[in-house]
């Protein structure tokens, strides 16, 4: 990506630098939740259609559709949050972080990051055991599709939600620590679902995610950190 400054979000004299949210932290909070109950009210003639309570659970159809509305979701609502200030759509996706970044900049903390990561992994592992979390990937059939959901849409919805809506949120009356730290926990209790062990996990993860944006700027090297991790996680699961 070409190295340039952030220009000026619309309606913020004087903001030329991070964070570029525009909005409190009631509002990002507010937001990932609206953002799940849109991701729900959309999956839900899906889930009606299905029947699930013959026992027979979701088909694959069902599972995709519900993947892609939840993302669809944690899309819609961050960007119609950002326009409700104003400046048109690229002042919009600006304020969500979409801006140019330096590569070498996000090499170097997606490389701490991923780092991170992993001591955080085997510190926790060898304490508490390794975690484990539900394969969900089989739901999503061929594996042209589990790419396309776990890969791409997942890491794009949730870094669009989560950091840029909520951690940008956080970001504009807490310190980095407890805005990411407070993004983590909303990140990892989300997951819950797909196994309790695993949020601690998440949790970190989240907080790393956090600190990748605000250390170069955008909300790009996040979602490829994300992208890779996700990539990783399920080569690992389809070779097992």
């Amino acid at each position: 990506m070409e190295d340039t400054e952030p220009l000026e979000p619309a309606g913020e004299p004087g903001r030329t630098t991070y964070p570029f949210a525009t909005w409190s932290p009631l509002f990002g909070l507010a937001g990932a939740v609206v953002a799940l109950l849109a991701g729900l009210i959309l999956s839900l003639p899906f889930f009606l259609a299905e029947s699930p309570g013959d026992g027979e659970g979701l088909s694959l159809f069902g599972n995709v559709a519900i993947q892609i509305c939840t993302g669809i979701g944690f899309i819609i609502v961050p960007i119609a949050l950002a326009s409700h200030y104003g400046g048109g759509f690229r002042a919009s996706m600006r304020r969500l972080g979409f801006v140019s970044f330096r590569p070498s900049t996000a090499l170097k903390w997606i490389g701490i990051g991923i780092f991170s990561y992993f001591a955080f992994a085997i510190v926790y592992g060898a304490v508490f055991g390794r975690p484990e979390q539900d394969d969900i990937a089989g739901d999503f059939g061929p594996i042209g599709i589990q790419i396309l959901l776990i890969v791409f849409l997942a890491p794009f919805a949730e870094e669009i939600c989560f950091r840029g809506m909520v951690f940008g949120g956080l970001r504009t009356k807490l310190p980095l620590w407890a805005a990411a730290l407070g993004t983590g926990l909303f990140f990892g209790i989300l997951h819950y679902s797909t196994g309790p062990s695993a949020v601690p996990s998440l949790i970190a993860l989240g907080v790393i995610f956090a600190v990748v944006y605000e250390k170069t700027g955008s909300i790009w090297p996040p979602i490829i950190m994300h992208v890779v991790n996700n990539a990783f996680a399920l080569t690992v699961i389809s070779s097992s």
